[in-house]
């Protein structure tokens, strides 16, 4: 992405100049020219990058201005570190000589930088591509693969699998004259999963060409005119005239717009892209409430239509894709009864699992096994080059499909869309952190952050993702659930292939597999390397690498295993009495040190090789051997943004204080291995800090200063044993605080609360946790109650306060109204809380796990208002529970699980309606049998749909 590349070059080069032009004294002016330059070239990347596609002088310029970005910011960034390492010391006379030589050298740099600049204009010029047009037109590539997919509705395709049931409920919907029903109807979806097929077999339903007076079936072609398309609904509808084509467009706006009024119509537009089409055609559509008529689009855009009835349609799963794949390949096996060969079925289900569930690409694959003899070595072949074969799939292949949606991607969405390159296949992506490491990259530019206003990076990186989302590019996994807002995602296979392909065409990153590891030592120009099977990082020899992400072991595990470490502890267990045999620990140790040296040469290699690093990390889900220590030379790498250390075990107890040097950091995340950890008071000087995760136990003598960190959002693993409480006021902008214990107010008035200083001031904080362990001391409710006072707009709260006596809950007023999900873990009231938390307006999801210490629980008439979901977990002491009719009204899920002493069901749950769900796990028999049909509990919960017994 040439633009992305000069963007960030751009925005790295602008905040040098205003923020640390110390760095760059003595060459300011030709930075600043520099940064004019590229300012140009950006613009006028905006419309070439549209346009390299169909142009192979356009795809070469573009790409030679991606690699001269990165130089360019190469060469300032190198000389800022010159000279920032320089002002660290004292200034000698030789000192002097070589800072002046070093900038002698980046002046002629940056003037070649220039000159290459002006060399590529000429070469533009002199090569017959004397302008850039405007950019909006899409390539030719974009409008023949379009095209070539414009349906025609009287063709509908006998080859469909997995809609029934879509197009029951659609046309369903569609004859809803309710007033309350929208207007408008979407089928949404990633392209190629069947929304055109749908919309045409619904187009061709008995019960819609029955029901509704006009139908029209309209294609949205690449440039929409309006007025074209209204022409066409209206001779669909057999009401165009010859005067027609005379009349001005509001003229003939207001003509469609009559009769969709005062008939039943039907209007199907079909491949809708933007929003910006839909607010031209719809002057022409009547309001909701105004008609009868309804529209019904297709679009990979959910978004297109604020306020649609949506209908996302989802991969076909593995039956049905092996159904649709055998009626194209062998549609005559059921009429002859001819049964297909163990062998050649276990091929094709295999094939078919490549294509995960899109029906196009199970189409393709489909018509090309049917044009073979189906012989086992044809089948063989084709199953050994799927992907291949899919690609140039007769007509168009599904890659060609799926491409269109890249193709419609605005500029600024293109790089946060290749990032996902990074991930391995199948890799369910947490969002948080695919946000830190959009922001840490520059792909959202911390020069959009308005400070003042609320939005900050991290809100624009959210709305990309959002948009990615609508626009059907990315699958989401996983919503949290009290903001309901995305918390995983994953991409599906052929996407992801897409991706990949764009990714290596654009040189974006370069992905680190056992095939590829070698050639890594050829490439010098490499920004970007994502680990997904382990190499010695020693092979890269770029120096100016940016990013460097792991997802497999940091060290190998099969370097370990062949080792004679693991050797030596098997013969020590099998020979104990040997144990002290001083030659037996020789062996020992020369080997542990052998491997902590390997570990600790990757290390350094990194940290001395790479100092333009701007992200680290190691995305790694369980234990790995780190070394003996993290080194010192990590504070040489002070461009680093983004910083995970997690699951990461050092044999040495202690980070280097050198850590104090990453002024630049945005994320840090601490969370090793170790037991106990001594983090150094160095923090504080990452002023930029936005993401903090500490370790979760530190060593005793680990005190923290956290007050400079007033950019902060995240804080993790926070303690007033390790840090300082009164800390916290500065963090105006948190979001999101865990709490492990302990957890106490030093010189804390009991009998005035209001006379405490404030905890927390920031109006931002969603989220907070309060986390404890078998041995700490009992939280006081009162405490608790003055923090919980200053948390005014969190809607999620976490206490697992394990072996605690809490007592009571604090009273329902110190909670905050938005509350809508809560989490109590072994926090052993002595006092039901149900009394305080069925006050709660916006409370949709309770979960109490082993935090009654009580035997009788109450919900009264009209409490928790709002309440849908319900869990009740090894609620040992529980003995009876009452619930009174009108409490819970909207309650749709109820778990009870190891409430053993629960004696029954309470009587009030047949007066709840809302109720969907109940699930029984790990009870007694007899609480069983009572539930079940003709059971004498059965008449409170027989209008539950669906009752799970486990």
């Amino acid at each position: 992405m040439a633009w992305s590349a000069v963007t960030s070059a751009v925005t790295t080069i602008g905040k040098l100049l205003t923020e640390e032009a110390i760095y760059l004294w003595g060459v300011e002016e030709q930075v600043d020219r520099l940064q004019t330059e590229l300012k140009w070239m950006q613009s006028s990347l905006i419309v070439a990058e549209t346009k390299q596609s169909t142009d192979e002088r356009i795809h070469l310029w573009v790409a030679e201005i991606r690699e001269l970005a990165y130089d360019a910011e190469d060469v300032v960034e190198e000389f800022a570190l010159k000279i920032g390492s320089k002002n660290k010391g004292c200034l000698t006379s030789a000192c002097c000589l070589k800072e002046g030589w070093t900038l002698h050298k980046t002046r002629l740099k940056i003037e070649k930088i220039i000159e290459r600049i002006n060399d590529l204009v000429r070469r533009l010029q002199a090569y017959g591509v004397k302008e850039l047009k405007d950019g909006k037109e899409e390539s030719s590539s974009s409008t023949e693969r379009r095209e070539s997919r414009r349906p025609y509705p009287h063709i509908v395709d006998d080859n469909i699998v997995g809609l029934v049931d879509d197009t029951n409920e659609l046309v369903s919907i569609l004859k809803d004259q309710r007033s309350e029903c929208s207007g408008v109807v979407s089928i949404c979806g990633m392209g190629g999963l069947g929304k055109t097929t749908l919309a045409k077999k619904i187009y061709q339903h008995r019960e819609v060409i029955g029901y509704f007076d006009h139908l029209a079936f309209v294609y949205i072609s690449q440039q929409c005119q309006r007025r074209k398309v209204w022409e066409d609904i209206l001779s669909c509808f057999k009401k165009l005239d010859r005067d027609d084509r005379e009349k001005r467009d509001e003229e003939l706006a207001e003509k469609l717009f009559n009769i969709l009024k005062d008939k039943k119509c039907l209007v199907i537009l079909d491949d809708i892209w933007t929003i910006e089409t839909w607010d031209n055609l719809k002057p022409a559509f009547p309001v909701v409430g105004d008609s009868h008529s309804k529209i019904l689009l297709t679009s990979r855009n959910s978004g297109i239509v604020s306020n649609a009835d949506k209908r996302e349609l989802r991969c076909l799963n593995n039956e049905q894709s092996w159904e649709l794949f055998q009626k194209i390949v062998f549609p005559q096996r059921d009429s002859t009864g001819n049964t297909i060969s163990a062998e050649i079925e276990e091929l094709g289900k295999n094939m078919v699992k490549i294509c995960a569930g899109l029906p196009l690409a199970i189409v393709v694959l489909g018509g090309i096994l049917a044009t073979k003899n189906n012989s086992l070595n044809e089948c063989q072949k084709i199953s050994d080059n799927v992907k291949s074969y899919l690609r140039r799939g007769k007509d168009q292949g599904p890659e060609d499909v799926i491409a269109l949606s890249y193709d419609y991607l605005p500029l600024y969405l293109r790089p946060c869309f290749l990032y996902l390159s990074h991930f391995p296949e199948d890799y369910e992506i947490d969002v948080d952190r695919l946000i830190q490491l959009w922001v840490a990259e520059g792909i959202v530019s911390i020069k959009q952050e308005e400070r003042d206003g609320g939005e900050i990076a991290a809100d624009v990186a959210e709305s990309y993702l959002m948009e990615l989302v609508k626009r059907c590019m990315i699958q989401v996994r996983e919503r949290d659930v009290a903001t309901l807002k995305v918390k995983t995602i994953q991409m599906h296979d052929l996407m992801r292939d897409l991706c990949l392909s764009k990714a290596k065409q654009d040189n974006f990153v370069f992905i680190v597999d056992r095939s590829n590891a070698s050639s890594l030592s050829m490439i010098r120009n490499v920004r970007r390397v994502s680990v997904h099977e382990f190499f010695f990082i020693q092979c890269i020899k770029s120096p100016n690498i940016r990013s460097l992400l792991f997802f497999n072991d940091f060290f190998p595990k099969e370097a370990l295993e062949k080792s004679m470490l693991l050797e030596m502890w098997n013969y020590i267990e099998k020979h104990e009495d040997e144990v002290w045999n001083p030659l037996v620990w020789i062996l020992v140790t020369s080997v542990v040190c052998s491997d902590l040296l390997k570990a600790w040469g990757i290390w350094r290699y990194m940290f001395n090789n790479f100092k333009l690093l701007r992200v680290l990390n190691c995305e790694l889900r369980s234990y790995n051997f780190a070394g003996w220590k993290l080194p010192s030379d990590i504070g040489n790498l002070i461009h680093l943004r983004f910083l995970s250390l997690r699951s990461f075990d050092f044999k040495w107890s202690k980070f280097p204080s050198s850590l104090g040097n990453l002024r630049c950091l945005q994320t840090l995340d601490l969370r090793v291995e170790k037991r106990r950890i001594h983090v150094p008071n160095v923090i504080w000087r990452m002023e930029q800090l936005r993401h903090l995760y500490l370790p979760r136990r530190c060593k005793s003598r680990t005190k923290l200063k956290l007050g400079t960190l007033r950019e902060l959002l995240t804080l993790v693993n926070f303690n007033t044993k390790n840090c300082y409480l009164k800390d916290l006021i500065n963090m105006t902008n948190l979001r999101e605080l865990v709490m492990n214990s302990p957890f106490n107010i030093e010189n804390f008035n009991e009998e005035e609360l209001g006379k405490n200083p404030p905890i927390i001031r920031s109006k931002y904080l969603h989220s907070l946790s309060i986390v404890s362990n078998w041995i700490a001391r009992p939280i006081n409710p009162r405490h608790l109650a003055h923090l919980l006072s200053g948390c005014t707009s969190i809607c999620k709260l976490l206490i697992d306060a394990k072996m605690i006596e809490m007592g009571e809950l604090p009273e329902y007023h110190y909670f905050s109204s938005h509350l809508a999900y809560i989490h109590l873990k072994w926090c052993k009231f002595e006092k039901d809380p149900i009394p305080i938390l069925e006050k709660l307006p916006n409370l949709r999801i309770l979960e109490a796990e082993g935090s009654f210490g009580v035997n009788e629980m109450c919900c009264s008439g009209q409490g928790f208002p709002r309440l849908e979901s319900l869990r009740l977990l090894n609620v040992g002491k529980l003995e009876e529970w009452k619930v009174d009719e009108g409490a819970m009204p909207s309650l749709q899920r109820l778990e009870i699980a190891e409430c053993r002493k629960l004696k029954m069901l309470p009587e009030g749950l047949r007066f709840i309606t809302t109720l969907k769900e109940l699930k029984i796990e790990s009870m007694p028999k007899s609480f069983k049998v009572k539930l079940e049909e003709g059971g004498e509990d059965f008449y409170k919960v027989k209008h539950v749909p669906s009752i799970i017994f486990q």
